[in-house]
């Protein structure tokens, strides 16, 4: 076997040197070797998923919070925008700094600009300072891109294809888990607070000491061509690209069938990301938006669990069959689910409720509505993880889709803080989502098409060279 790629014309890799390693006499264990535990893909995903706790995870607590738990929607939404506009070009930047450093340096730099984050939300928040916050906006922005990008590499590139569903749910989990700490602490120190305001500061400092440990936690990642699959073959993804090179795969695969099906999906759910938080800050009490913040991450869990499961449990033989029903069952709940927020969007334009849980009767509706967004968040961005790892084996090919994937969506997210910010109407930023859903619609379920083809030359392409290559050993 060449050592050239073969890649189709949609831009779908079919077999390259990474997507499916050669097996010979080295790289394949005898019955009696054990792959160590440290060195398996389970490993690694634990190693991203806590790191996704202690970083994004605690990020995604204070921004549950409703605008980073401040008072005022603006500064925080401002600063979410730039932070963004950062990552955008951090995200596209990521495959360059991998292939100079490796995976693991990348994660473990990519964490480092969460607490000054956090710090900037604290000193705003006790002493009313506002420099400290656009500071750790920008250096949270440039880092986060960096990890954004390498993490959804591993949770896509390294695992088994038939167990990507599950991993990818197992690095959200943790992610996700952020948001039960950091909602847990909240909801604690905050409970008896039943009026409109910002969180004590007190809150901040627990989040500054965990998003402290992720630079030392992202050590514990081994570089791909250190771990093995439970097949026993390695994975590969070599260092030391040109960067004209890089350059030319990424625009390859930017121009790529697949990901130009994905984009208006990418950026749809980029852009809902500043209206759920601002929506909370607007119309609930503190406390409800540190059980907000709690509830989220639950429903979350539970959401990116479903999608994964859907997709990897074999309830039914065709693999096909799990990826349509499980896009069909994305599709009803996303859009029923914007249908009402926009309805009841409407209805608080004109009544500006406060909404506290010690009102059953008007906290319900409202509550209701951001735990389904929630929902149907959770769900779609399984799905969007799930598509790309389906598009190669290769971690050096998924560094790249996720690079591209993260920097669609964050300049999406960009976008919506910087229109949040202005401030914009919360009914025109609810239409918006609705509309931009379903413009995504008939282009994700495209997308779903071909990936559920395309996976299947892909499972043929690496069994014909795994026998092949196992033959001429």
């Amino acid at each position: 076997m060449s050592g050239e790629s073969i890649i189709a014309k949609d831009g779908f890799n079919i077999a390259t040197p990474t997507s499916v390693t050669v097996v010979n006499e080295e790289n394949i264990p005898s019955k009696s070797d054990k792959i160590p535990f440290f060195r398996s893909t389970l490993f690694q995903i634990l190693v991203v998923g806590i790191c996704a706790f202690s970083a994004p995870g605690i990020w995604s607590a204070m921004n549950g919070l409703g605008v980073g738990g401040s008072q005022s929607p603006d500064l925080v939404n401002a600063a979410n925008a730039l932070l963004y506009a950062f990552m955008t070009v951090t995200c596209f930047s990521g495959p360059w700094l991998t292939n100079a450093i490796g995976f693991r340096w990348t994660l473990s730099i990519g964490t480092l600009g969460y607490p000054l984050y956090a710090a900037g939300l604290y000193v705003n928040n006790r002493w009313g300072n506002t420099w400290l916050v656009y500071v750790g906006a920008v250096t949270c922005g440039i880092s986060a891109g960096f990890f954004w990008s390498v993490e959804g590499a591993v949770s896509t590139g390294y695992p088994e294809h038939h167990k990507r569903g599950r991993y990818i749910a197992t690095w959200f989990t943790f992610r996700n888990f952020g948001n039960v700490i950091g909602g847990a602490i909240s909801l604690g120190l905050n409970v008896n607070v039943n009026h409109r305001g910002q969180v004590g500061y007190q809150t901040y400092l627990a989040f500054i000491a965990i998003q402290c440990l992720g630079c030392l936690l992202a050590l514990l990642l081994s570089n791909p061509d250190k771990v093995q699959r439970d097949d026993g073959t390695r994975i590969e993804a070599p260092r030391g690209i040109h960067w004209r090179t890089e350059l030319r795969e990424m625009w390859r695969l930017m121009r790529s069938r697949s990901i130009l099906l994905l984009t208006p999906l990418f950026w749809y759910f980029g852009w809902t990301q500043a209206y759920p938080g601002t929506y909370l800050a607007t119309y609930f009490t503190v406390r409800s938006r540190a059980l907000g913040s709690f509830m989220s991450a639950i429903v979350g869990t539970f959401a990116t669990w479903l999608g994964g499961t859907l997709v990897d449990i074999r309830w039914t033989k065709k693999r096909q069959t799990r990826a349509i029903s499980t896009y069909i069952l994305i599709a009803l709940i996303n859009s029923a689910t914007w249908i009402w927020a926009v309805y009841v969007q409407n209805e608080y334009r004109h009544t500006l409720p406060l909404l506290d849980w010690g009102n059953q009767a008007e906290f319900g509706r409202g509550f209701g509505v951001y735990m389904f967004e929630r929902l149907s968040a959770g769900m779609v961005e399984n799905y969007i993880y799930w598509c790309i790892s389906n598009l190669s084996d290769s971690p050096g090919d998924q560094i790249r889709y996720s690079s591209l994937l993260r920097g669609i969506e964050t300049a999406g997210v960009a976008v919506g803080f910087g229109i949040q910010a202005v401030p914009t109407a919360l009914i025109a930023t609810a239409s918006i989502n609705l509309a931009l859903w379903f413009i995504a619609l008939p282009f994700s379920y495209y997308a779903t098409v071909r990936v559920v083809k395309k996976f299947n030359e892909l499972d043929k392409k690496r069994d014909e060279n795994v026998d092949v290559e196992t033959t001429h050993a």
